[in-house]
């Protein structure tokens, strides 16, 4: 008897102390990443931003990633950033030149998270204080942050939400997935128009990819829950909230107070959502396999948008699971048949894809995606010339033996560039 006691006391003790130990490695701060965002400015100035023992970290090259300048540290104080897979923190330069910056912050309750914000407008010497875009701030799943940057300056972030998903179960009602909400900034990112929900029963951890049209309404496209447990994927235009100018006080110190304006909504537009594929693949968790956008045509030619995207479902169609493309026709909002690429049996996956006006109006677009074969991480690339209705064969872009990121695609000036951050160190590839 005494013996058995013994043993549940020690088994106690275990699970007591395995529990301090998965929350110490929870909020220890997170070294180096392979997890990047880079972006261009006018000038062509190449911006990364990475993570670094719990900091957000930028620094720039002039030589097209081939040095960088010494990092400029962002958060004040060391976090447990999301900085892995599809988690990162994103850059973007706005038109006027500042720079912003979005992250995860890991917080000790497991997979919730606050979305953080940061700009410099002094062209990156340093970050003003970084602020939390939601103003819920309950110890939940806020996570997998988009950032994006309208050409006319309007800044909207995207993230993956549970709230409504706790509220459903408070109410001992069904609730599929998480959400899908959204914060935007008409004034540089100084402040945001409160959050509001975009859709329901989003996938729990698929990263968001946004897009824009000519007139900088913003597309936002995620992996969704549908009826029966189907994930795959929906589409919606982010609307402009109504806002008004409301004056608040400010506290600056102890004994002064300062009167300044932000926005407040005064009521949300409607969201009219549109499913965007049709693999049908029930699986009753998250694959972490998130999608990609672009917009189709430029200016006066636009006529929708470029996805690709992973289907899981062996019975989609006849190629069975893997990689996809597909054209979205964005004012009718009917899909173009897929068409499957990459080598499934090599992991196909986590695709980017990019499309810039060439000669004669014609519209190039660029594919990538990375595979692993003999342990050897590869990145295969597909090139259009008209708009994505044909695409010439794969082929290697680029192949490590190392660890590696996933790829993405910019461009500067209609130059396109693939960005691919390995153990071996950075790489920018120019495509044409």
């Amino acid at each position: 008897m005494k013996y058995l006691m013994f043993i549940m006391l020690f088994l106690m003790g275990l699970q007591v102390q395995m529990k301090v130990q998965a929350h110490e490695e929870h909020t220890m701060p997170q070294k180096s990443n392979l997890a990047i965002s880079v972006a261009f400015d006018a000038q062509g100035k190449l911006w990364r931003a990475s993570v670094k023992d719990g900091f957000v970290q930028v620094d720039a090259s002039n030589d097209l990633g081939k040095s960088f300048s010494k990092p400029v540290q962002v958060n004040k104080s060391a976090q447990k950033i999301g900085a892995d897979g599809e988690a990162r923190p994103k850059i973007a330069i706005g038109p006027e030149g500042h720079i912003y910056l979005t992250w995860t912050e890991a917080l000790k309750t497991p997979f919730s998270g606050y979305i953080w914000f940061a700009r410099s407008i002094n062209a990156g010497k340093s970050f003003e204080n970084p602020q939390i875009v939601h103003t819920d701030r309950a110890e939940i799943t806020h996570r997998f942050d988009a950032l994006h940057v309208a050409p006319n300056g309007k800044i909207t972030v995207t993230w993956v939400d549970k709230r409504d998903l706790l509220a459903a179960k408070a109410g001992n009602k069904k609730y599929d997935g998480a959400a899908i909400y959204y914060a935007s900034s008409n004034d540089k990112g100084a402040s945001f128009v409160p959050e509001q929900k975009l859709a329901d029963n989003s996938c729990e951890c698929c990263r968001i990819v946004t897009t824009n049209k000519p007139d900088g309404t913003v597309v936002a496209m995620w992996r969704h829950v549908f009826e029966g447990g189907e994930r795959d994927h929906m589409m919606a235009e982010i609307p402009v909230p109504v806002v008004r100018q409301a004056h608040h006080e400010r506290k600056l110190n102890d004994k002064q107070q300062k009167s300044d304006v932000r926005p407040e909504l005064v009521e949300g537009q409607a969201v009219k959502t549109h499913r965007a594929t049709f693999g049908h693949w029930k699986i009753d968790g998250c694959p972490h396999h998130g999608a990609a956008l672009a917009a189709g045509g430029v200016g006066k030619d636009w006529w929708g948008y470029h996805m690709a995207y992973f289907d899981g479902n062996d019975a989609a169609s006849k190629y069975g699971p893997g990689l996809y493309y597909s054209r979205m026709d964005g004012v009718a909002w009917a899909s173009s048949p897929a068409k499957k690429f990459g080598n499934n049996n090599n992991q196909a996956g986590h695709p980017a894809i990019l499309s810039v006006s060439g000669a004669k109006d014609e519209e190039h677009v660029w594919l990538v995606w990375r595979e692993v074969e003999a342990k050897n991480s590869k990145i295969m690339g597909m090139f259009s010339d008209n708009g994505g209705r044909n695409w010439n064969d794969a082929k290697v872009l680029a192949n490590v033996s190392v660890k590696a990121d996933y790829p993405a695609l910019i461009s500067q000036a209609n130059r396109v560039y693939l960005s691919w951050n390995t153990a071996n160190g950075y790489q920018l590839i120019p495509l044409n």
